[in-house]
């Protein structure tokens, strides 16, 4: 045995690993019960930090994308030396000229919004006013997991996991064994978190372009308490457990599909190139699994960063988040709610669909195909849409295809694209029609087993 495989820890050197892992994987994976629910304490610190900012949160986010905007454009334009120079500061507001667009709709779109002038189709709370509502959230949610992710990512327990599951994730789903602890965190916790999370290790070197596109297409899935609320508003809440479980496998099985077709299989096995791979799960002769597992996560709580440093990559996660994020998802997420709302593209589009439900046997087929696609829009959409329906099991089907789909643009799809992952509009575009033909059958088969009707 060598004396890497063989090195020996000290208790100070394992509970360096254990604590803070411990810690991470209660505070984005635990479930409590909460006000009723169940939801993660993440999802606790979140709400609560979402309801103190709530009277200031529509002028702070104001002021962030009228900011970046106002900033992106000086810099392109003029190209000022304190900006251009500045690490911080020229990767806020250093823009191609097509995001530059886009985060100057975004400022005109929240001014109009915040100061309630502006046409009805732009402020109305159906679309730039459902905006502004989600950023408040959305904001909440990335300050608490800018500095309490460093807790999954930096103390071990990815490398971990990874190395004991590795056998497992590897067949099924094509990924390496420390996606584990994401794909989890990604499924329970909040969707958005989640692609954080995938792209900050594609980032790090510890994906490869495909890997991190399949775990943030096809793993963000929204929380628990969500899936209560849609199938409240479709009104098969009654049916919950059912509804959950077919959830939970229509979407392993749909994963297990996808990842070896294309789109998925066409994106390069490549390490992000600045970092290089940094992954090695591989177990060497003379060590057990859980021996090398242990060396390989105290092993990175060692190199961990120190407090200071959790906080300096908290602020910069933070201020990459508010001022690059948030005026491209005002103006993507406006664009798209005024299409859903104001035209009847969908419903046009959504025609394929129609005879797609009617070949699966499912009631008011037609009436139900725009639900298919709109979630492409926003998740909320498709429960809107489908609360119409008389049949009880078309509803079914589409609030669990809803919470299936979750590549919606007004979040998550504008975080995938917005990212250094090589993954365009058209991209995100394929990987939510492929998954809503694959997943529909999947669904129908088991909703029918479980004798829903």
């Amino acid at each position: 045995m060598d004396n890497k495989s063989a090195k020996k820890f000290d208790s100070k050197d394992i509970l360096k690993f254990v604590l803070p892992s411990a810690l991470g994987v209660f505070i984005f994976l635990f479930p409590l019960p909460w006000k009723g629910s169940i939801n993660i304490p993440i999802g606790i610190i979140s709400e609560w930090l979402a309801s103190f900012i709530k009277p200031f949160a529509p002028a702070m986010i104001t002021l962030f994308i009228l900011t970046s905007a106002v900033l992106t454009a000086i810099t392109t334009l003029f190209k000022p030396k304190a900006i251009l120079d500045n690490k911080l500061l020229s990767k806020l507001f250093i823009s191609s000229p097509f995001y530059l667009v886009f985060k100057i709709i975004g400022a005109v779109v929240v001014v109009m919004v915040y100061t309630q002038t502006g046409p009805e189709y732009i402020i109305s709370g159906d679309t730039g006013g459902t905006m502004l509502s989600l950023l408040k959230t959305l904001v909440a949610w990335f300050f608490a997991a800018s500095f309490l992710i460093p807790l999954l990512m930096d103390f071990g327990i990815m490398d971990f996991t990874g190395t004991l599951v590795r056998n497992f994730t590897q067949p099924l789903f094509r990924l390496p064994g420390r996606s584990s602890i994401d794909l989890l965190a990604s499924w329970v916790g909040n969707c958005n978190v989640g692609v954080v999370l995938t792209t900050t290790q594609y980032e790090q070197g510890y994906y490869t372009a495909r890997e991190a596109i399949t775990i943030a297409s096809c793993f963000s899935a929204v929380s628990l308490p969500f899936c209560l609320v849609i199938a409240a508003m479709l009104k098969v809440d009654h049916l919950f457990i059912p509804f959950y479980a077919i959830l939970s496998i229509t979407g392993v099985l749909s994963v297990v599909i996808m990842t070896r077709i294309p789109p998925l299989t066409k994106y390069p096995d490549e390490y992000y190139a600045p970092a290089g791979k940094q992954v090695n799960e591989v177990v060497p002769e003379g060590i057990t699994k859980f021996q090398r597992a242990l060396q390989l996560g105290v092993e990175r709580a060692e190199n961990a960063p120190t407090f200071s440093q959790v906080l300096y990559k908290g602020v910069d996660m933070f201020l990459g988040i508010v001022f690059q994020l948030t005026p491209l998802v005002m103006s993507f997420g406006t664009i798209a709610c005024i299409l859903a709302t104001y035209t009847p593209i969908f419903d046009w589009l959504s025609v394929p669909f129609g005879y797609y439900l009617q070949l699966l046997g499912l009631e008011e087929a037609f009436a139900a195909a725009p639900a298919t696609i709109v979630g492409f829009v926003d998740m909320f959409l498709p429960a809107v849409l489908a609360a119409k329906i008389v049949s009880l099991k078309t509803r079914f089907v589409i609030g669990v295809l809803s919470l299936v789909q979750i590549i919606y643009m007004t979040e998550v799809g504008t975080l995938i694209i917005t990212s250094k992952m090589p993954v365009d509009f058209k991209g995100v575009l394929a990987l939510f029609l492929e998954k809503t033909i694959i997943a529909l059958p999947i669904i129908v088969i088991l909703t029918n087993l479980f004798q829903i009707s």
